[in-house]
């Protein structure tokens, strides 16, 4: 049986994917509708035993720590800039917490000497044949592969042309996030600030590898709008609509906004498929079982990658098989993390001014954090295979 993979998406759970099929002897291929790798982005962090152990077993632990934030602090004043509360750096940073852009970077890299990387372009159609799935692209000439998997994210391409438009399977929040990049005008440092109205936070944080540099970070409550996710220019508009009139520094930032290159901008939601793969075509990570933010789906995502590669080495490439074990293993460990990020956008931008009181109420209440805190570090889990020990045990 032909061992090639094509792979749309090269974030997280792509690279991460083909970095382990490629351990196994298969030839991956990885699409990406980005001309280049992408960089930024917001941390990220990795938590529990289950999370550390793929890293480590991917050999890349040690170097996402020499990135690592060590978390950070978050205050949120009012509009005149005073401290209304203040979170610590634990709050939010899991065991290792390093910046988006620098844990793609090295899970290409880990992943480049057995990958076939193809940036600029997407998938166009999909059919799938005796033997395989043929492929057409947007630039690219038609090819075949034995599987084909959908690493694309909450709005994935791959299960919009193989299992049903996006409205089937994503759920919006009642949120819209953005994030860019600005000079640290402020001199944050370490940590953010943030400040809120009923429904409507607008932060900015400091980059702790460039002292020069900072993020900004908004969130507002929002019905689903209507809007093209490939033009920053109709998304800054939407951004800059939605804060305006408001005071502390949010002027400023959306002044910044406008000369801003690249622009994160995407609704607050979730994605539940109900069965992860149709055929030669499969899902993993945000695109079978996503959550915007604070459903620790990075995490998920580099786990449901090392699972299923090891279960196709397993069954020597059985995809049907391999896809039905896979999505035992991973599914309900995957929901369960998903949970968090219902939740996400009501914290940070809760939708009324009884809502804002009562939150930073209790986060002052210092017995209420220490249980927040507890309950953060309380993270599901789920027994992994040592694969290489099973292939080496089968291979006798």
């Amino acid at each position: 049986m032909s061992k090639s993979v094509l792979i749309s998406g090269a974030s997280i759970a792509g690279p991460a994917l083909a970095f382990w099929l490629g351990r196994y002897g298969f030839k991956p291929t990885v699409v990406e509708l980005a001309p280049a790798l992408r960089g930024g982005g917001q941390a990220v962090d990795f938590r529990g035993r289950t999370h550390l152990t793929v890293l480590e077993r991917m050999g890349v632990l040690a170097k996402l720590r020499r990135f690592q934030t060590g978390g950070s602090p978050m205050r949120f004043v009012d509009e005149q800039g005073r401290q209304l509360l203040n979170l610590p750096a634990e709050f939010a940073g899991g065991d290792v917490e390093v910046p988006r852009g620098d844990l793609a970077r090295v899970l290409y890299e880990h992943s480049l000497p057995q990958t076939e990387y193809v940036f600029g372009d997407s998938i166009t159609s999909l059919a799938e044949t005796a033997g395989g799935v043929q492929v057409t692209f947007r630039h690219s000439a038609p090819r075949e592969f034995a599987l084909v998997i959908g690493a694309d994210g909450l709005h994935s391409n791959v299960r919009r042309i193989a299992f049903g438009p996006e409205e089937r399977f994503v759920r919006h929040l009642g949120y819209y996030a953005a994030g860019w990049e600005l000079p640290d005008y402020l001199n944050l440092g370490r940590g953010s600030v943030g400040y809120n109205t009923p429904g409507r936070l607008a932060s900015i944080g400091g980059d702790h590898r460039d002292a020069a540099k900072a993020g900004a970070f908004f969130v507002f409550a929002s019905p689903p709008r209507t809007y093209d996710r490939h033009d920053p220019e109709q998304q800054k508009a939407l951004v800059a609509k939605a804060f305006a009139g408001l005071g502390w520094e949010v002027p400023r930032l959306l002044d910044s906004l406008e000369q801003a290159p690249e622009l994160y901008f995407d609704s607050i939601s979730r994605a539940d498929v109900d069965t992860w793969s149709h055929g030669r075509i499969g899902l993993v990570g945000d695109a079978a079982c996503g959550a915007t933010i604070g459903g620790m789906g990075t995490g998920t995502g580099m786990v449901a990658a090392y699972v299923l590669a090891g279960e196709l080495a397993l069954v020597g490439g059985d995809h049907r098989a391999a896809f039905t074990r896979y999505e035992n293993t991973v599914r309900g460990y995957a929901q369960g993390c998903q949970k968090g990020g219902d939740r996400t956008g009501k914290f940070l931008a809760p939708g009324t001014a009884a809502g804002l009181r009562i939150r930073n109420g209790l986060l002052r209440r210092r017995s209420f954090l220490n249980w927040m805190l507890k309950k953060g570090q309380k993270v599901s889990t789920i027994p992994l295979p040592d694969y290489r020990t099973e292939l080496s045990r089968s291979n006798k």
